[in-house]
């Protein structure tokens, strides 16, 4: 009986001192700390940047900060089609592409939904749409505000000229 009650009152000790600063008051040693989940990669360097840093304007997005950016050269063959194809307005080989892109991990710069729209980029001997995709910003067809993975949206770069 009383091993019961001592092991009783040690789980229940254990179970208070770990409890001590998970709310943040307080009363642990103090912790770096750690972005948000969701964390916006542009408004953080934007953040770093510092206010006069930024060339773009209040009323204009800060497209530019915070990305790897890629020429259209260095982009594959095929991302390169796609892109022309964007401009054109198709024709497009996936029925999917044109579909709004919902930026649920919120990579890209914030902007109402619908303003993205998504298009495959073609993975050679790939027996699907593959990895690979082009991500635009505002009316279908405007291709000065695309973005490149090729990763499956894990992570991006813009695309410049």
């Amino acid at each position: 009986m009383k091993r019961a009650t001592v092991l009783a009152c040690i789980v229940a000790l254990s179970v208070i001192l770990g409890a001590c600063g998970k709310d943040g008051s307080g009363g642990g040693a103090p912790q770096a700390a750690t972005p948000a989940v969701g964390a916006n990669p542009v408004e953080e360097a934007s953040a770093r940047a510092g206010a006069g840093a930024s060339s773009a304007t209040a009323n204009e997005p800060a497209r530019n900060v915070g990305f790897p950016t890629v020429g259209s050269a260095q982009l594959p063959r095929q991302a390169v089609e796609t892109l022309q194809r964007i401009g054109e307005g198709g024709p497009f080989p996936f029925e999917k592409d044109g579909v709004v892109f919902g930026n649920r991990e919120r990579l890209l710069p914030r902007h109402p939904r619908g303003y993205y729209h998504e298009y495959t980029v073609p993975t050679p001997r790939a027996r699907d749409r593959g990895a690979r995709r082009i991500v635009c910003g505002g009316p279908k067809r405007q291709i000065d505000d695309c973005y490149y993975s090729d990763d499956h949206y894990a992570s991006f770069k813009r695309i410049a000229g």
